[in-house]
């Protein structure tokens, strides 16, 4: 059942079929959506996610490509008649402002709107976000043009472990996030103030010592250039792939551990049973 499923693949410029970066991870009890673009009513139904499942949003950053859907969704979401209370999640620079955002929209004054709880993360490394029955979730900060956070999911079923870098230039808090992660997803805009390259975020991957990475916010489209994979496998030697729309990665107890090919490159065996892609 633990899965996580990519909304968005692009960098802040999307294309016809790459959306902003940004996924939801679901487990038994728990759906967390990480960032908020588009319009999510419609990206979660693509994804065959039910808007009443959502119990928690966490934003990495307060920048467009990554929280201009929020305002729509819990808009919709009260619509649609939610009773249940959301938990947002952030550092105090983006929850502060995500306040401000729906204060512009005077939504203190939206009738019998559903409880939503905010809570600010310090700005320290492995902060737990979430502990339930399905996963317990740390952030550390990154190294972005503003705070951002970096996530790591422990699975408690399959004792696996997803990274995501978010927007970051290298850092070593990236690395000690992701230590022995099995599927390491890094974002590889390309090398300039704020972002890593493919080759950057192979050389985290390898430091850190995951099992499979997966390059995200990369250019798509007409934008692209170069390959993304040949690049970060110049720094890394385990199975490198692109994050694309829609795509499921599947963390299930079921699997074993040494499928993930820890810093190897595996074989094609029962791959379909780890991972899916799915067009809506």
């Amino acid at each position: 059942m633990p899965k996580v499923i990519i909304l968005g693949s692009s960098n802040a410029v999307p294309t016809l079929k790459a959306e902003n970066t940004h996924m939801v991870v679901i487990g038994e009890n728990r759906t967390v959506l990480v960032d908020c673009v588009s319009n999510p009513m419609v990206r979660l139904e693509q994804a065959g996610v039910d808007f009443h499942d959502l119990t928690d949003i966490i934003v990495t950053h307060f920048h467009p490509d990554h929280v201009s859907g929020l305002p729509l969704l819990l808009m919709d979401m009260w619509l649609l008649g939610r009773k249940e209370p959301i938990n947002i999640y952030g550092l105090p620079h983006a929850i502060d402002r995500v306040e401000t955002m729906m204060g512009l929209y005077n939504w203190s004054e939206w009738p019998n709107f559903f409880p939503v709880v905010f809570s600010r993360l310090p700005d320290s490394e492995l902060t737990t976000v979430l502990d339930c029955s399905d996963f317990l979730i740390k952030s550390s900060p990154v190294h972005h043009m503003i705070p951002a956070i970096g996530l790591r999911f422990e699975f408690k079923n399959s004792n696996k472990i997803l990274a995501y870098s978010c927007d970051t230039e290298p850092c070593d808090e990236v690395v000690r996030l992701s230590k022995g992660a099995n599927v390491l997803i890094h974002e590889a805009t390309g090398e300039s103030f704020g972002h890593s390259s493919a080759r950057q975020a192979g050389e985290a991957a390898t430091k850190a010592g995951v099992g499979r990475l997966y390059l995200i916010h990369y250019l798509t489209g007409k934008f692209a250039k170069g390959n993304l994979i040949a690049e970060a496998g110049e720094t890394f030697n385990g199975e490198v792939k692109l994050a694309k729309d829609f795509m499921v990665l599947d963390f299930d107890k079921r699997m074993p551990l040494s499928h993930f090919g820890r810093g190897t490159k595996d074989s094609n065996i029962n791959r379909h049973k780890w991972e899916s892609t799915s067009e809506p």
